[in-house]
């Protein structure tokens, strides 16, 4: 392999620390702002602890839109607010504002979905023991949806992993963005095959994980 110099070499792993800086941090923030708006989206939903028309429809008018906005467009759209955020529109810093709106929008609804699948009688049975909403809410539906919200997780994950190539395109750092430097605009095909199998990994090494922690929660 006469392309793969020390050089390249290096560009490689600096891209990949990249896109694991992208994804972490935007899964972490996702997840920080995900799972409290999950929480209000469900509790003051029509069957929840506490319905709120008033402010569950805007809520989830609001996230429907983020979530119906490519990611491409989404990105463009939000320079403005990617500047004042992180200083700047490009680069691997800047690329994070856009990945974890995107994913918040995205965890937000898959975490309430785990969350409705807790077995209301439960929730009935601590409201029975005198439980708080806020008790309710912490020490029954989080724990009970913990391995939905975790399989939700490695969802989001994955997801931003191809999001994070789509940044690439346009100078969001990562693999995606050497493999259009190199593998598309220099016509080095095996640069733009290397990025590709080093996503697929990626990607699966994140979907093997989630699984078994699923199943390691499930079972507890």
């Amino acid at each position: 392999m006469s392309w793969l110099t020390p050089t390249m070499q290096d560009l490689l792993l600096e891209a990949f620390a990249e896109t694991l800086l992208m994804v972490g941090a935007a899964a972490a923030i996702a997840v920080a702002l995900g799972l409290p708006l999950a929480l209000l989206l469900h509790v003051t939903g029509r069957d929840g602890l506490s319905p709120n028309a008033w402010l569950n429809r805007p809520l989830g008018l609001a996230v429907n839109a983020l979530r119906s906005t490519p990611f491409i467009i989404l990105m463009v759209a939000i320079i403005p607010f990617t500047r004042l955020v992180a200083g700047t529109s490009i680069g691997t810093g800047a690329a994070i504002v856009p990945l974890a709106l995107a994913a918040t929008a995205f965890l937000a609804r898959l975490f309430e979905n785990a969350l409705r699948e807790v077995d209301k009688g439960v929730v009935e049975a601590a409201r029975a023991m005198g439980a708080t909403r806020m008790q309710i809410v912490l020490k029954v539906l989080v724990p009970e949806a913990l391995p939905g919200l975790v399989a939700a997780t490695t969802v989001a994950l994955v997801s931003l992993v191809g999001f994070s190539a789509m940044a690439g395109a346009v100078g969001g750092g990562g693999l995606g963005d050497l493999g259009i430097r190199f593998g598309y605009q220099r016509f080095m095909p095996e640069v733009m095959a290397t990025v590709v199998l080093v996503l697929i990994l990626l990607v699966q090494g994140v979907q093997s994980f989630g699984d078994w922690l699923v199943r390691r929660l499930s079972h507890s």
